[in-house]
């Protein structure tokens, strides 16, 4: 039993001896990612490791970390860097450096920046590459700093490739992101260019404009045109509008002049049918007028003889005699007022007749004696000859003169200014003016009248010789000769029209 217990003791203690030789082996064995290398130095010299691990045996080896990450930041001397023009600028520039992986460039950074801040290793790094970038500077002119970011980063980058590689370290990119100068030579160095571009802008400006106004010229040319053309049609649309309403207002116009004179046709034949109707119907109210008398007066007489006979045949019983013949007096008395009545209402009615007929009859008389009147007033008219002629024109000669002379009537002062050097006075000249106007009278006529007073004075014998040949001429009272149209022949004036 105790052996027992010593085994499991023993066994024990060596779990426990092989857990702490575990342990402390796993203390002993250092690990580090693919960013970082391991510099492992002491017993068997300096080793490097990156990204894996070592085991690292205490007190006779030890071991430090160092960072394989990109270090960016920026380059931006504080001191003007000269151009190869002579002219100071200002760069601010932005670089991406790391420590190459292999094991002498780990080994060479280890030796410089291992126990160097990043601050102080960054500064380090800054000094090399500002003097690079000063001397590079002093190679190359402004445009090329501003217009060739690209070459100026390859320069660098080729000049600092050897620095940097003595240092362990490789330089990933370098960026300029300003330049700028107090001088304001880059601000002016663009002017050029800016003034080209904004001469190619005005000119393709105009051009634009000037297009612009020949398809806008364009445009409103066949805008007019179209307008033109529109307004065209349009007036010779409303013209043929105004001609179809002129001649629809034609049309309506003649069928209310057709309408109106066809109303007043009918009007007229209402208004004499209704005269004519009126007339028969007044004939008839007389008549029957008449015979309602007649009636009256029948009944009058057979009531006179019913009451005769009562008379008669009172008087029988008391007076035979002398009633009889008193009774046959009273009856010759009412036959003979009513013979008298009758030849009355028949005299009546006949005189009614005689008059609507004597009106009728004047009425017609009446007419065709206006017509006969202006048919022998046309035929006195184209009987006219060149004596009547004469004499009416003649007969108006007066009355123009009247009418001439009629405003010199009207005029209360005269005042005469002669600047004739003749004998003749003023007032001369007015009656001389006025026997002038009255001279020219004749003309007036003639004028107005168509007439020619000469033609009409040398046609006078002529005229008179016909008159004296032909015997059913009469002299007329106004002292002018009235021809008959038997008399009037070939040679004889015509008026005219």
């Amino acid at each position: 039993m105790f052996a027992r217990y010593e085994v499991i003791i023993v066994a024990l203690i060596i779990v426990a001896a092989l857990f702490a030789l575990v342990a402390s082996a796993a203390g002993m064995y250092r690990r580090v990612g693919p960013n970082q290398a391991l510099l492992i130095y002491g017993l068997g010299g300096t080793r490097v490791v990156t990204g894996s691990g070592a085991l690292v045996i205490p007190m006779v080896q030890s071991c430090r970390e160092l960072s394989l990450e990109l270090m960016s930041f920026d380059v931006a001397p504080q001191k003007e860097l000269y151009t190869n023009q002579g002219v100071a600028v200002l760069i601010d520039a932005v670089t991406q450096l790391k420590v190459k992986n292999d094991d002498e460039s780990v080994r060479t950074a280890a030796e410089q920046f291992l126990d160097k801040s990043s601050g102080s290793r960054e500064a380090a790094i800054r000094l090399v590459m500002e003097g690079h970038l000063r001397g590079i500077v002093g190679q190359l002119t402004v445009e090329q700093l501003v217009k060739e970011p690209e070459m100026v980063g390859d320069k660098v980058r080729n000049t600092c490739a050897g620095e940097f590689a003595k240092m362990g370290l490789e330089m990933i990119s370098f960026t300029i992101k300003d330049v700028r100068d107090e001088n304001h030579y880059i601000e002016n160095m663009g002017l050029p260019d800016i003034e080209r571009v904004k001469k190619e802008a005005n000119i393709a400006t105009a051009e634009m404009q000037r297009d612009t106004e020949i398809a806008r010229a364009n445009a409103m040319r066949d805008a007019s045109v179209a307008q033109a053309l529109a307004s065209e049609d349009r007036v010779i649309a409303e013209a043929a509008s105004h001609a179809k309403q002129a001649e629809a207002e034609r049309d309506l116009e003649v069928k209310k002049a057709e309408y109106l004179e066809l109303v007043q046709r009918q009007r007229a034949q209402a208004d004499k049918a209704y005269e004519i109707q009126t007339a028969v119907m007044q004939q008839a109210l007389v008549v029957e007028q008449v015979r309602i008398q007649q009636v009256e007066r029948c009944e009058q007489v057979k009531l006179q003889e019913l009451e005769i006979a009562r008379a008669e045949n009172e008087l029988i019983a008391t007076e035979l005699t002398g009633a009889q013949i008193h009774a046959k007096k009273i009856v010759a008395l009412a036959e003979a007022d009513k013979t008298r009545r009758e030849l009355e209402a028949e005299a009546g009615a006949d005189a009614v007749r005689r008059q609507g007929e004597a009106e009728a009859d004047v009425i017609r008389q009446k007419g065709d004696a206006e017509a006969e009147a202006m048919e022998k007033k046309a035929q006195a008219y184209r009987g006219y000859t060149e004596a009547a002629m004469l004499d009416k024109v003649l007969a108006a000669m007066p009355e123009v003169a009247r009418a001439i002379a009629e405003p010199l009537s009207r005029i209360d002062r005269i005042t005469v200014v002669s600047t004739d050097g003749g004998s003749g006075t003023g007032a001369s000249k007015v009656t001389g003016d006025i026997a002038k106007v009255a001279a020219q009278v004749p003309a007036l006529l003639e004028s107005l009248a168509g007439v020619s007073l000469s033609d009409l004075m040398r046609g006078l014998p002529r005229a008179g010789a016909a008159r004296a040949a032909d015997p059913r001429e009469a002299p007329a009272s106004n002292g002018a000769h009235a021809v008959a149209p038997a008399s009037l022949g070939a040679g004889s004036a015509s008026v005219p029209r």
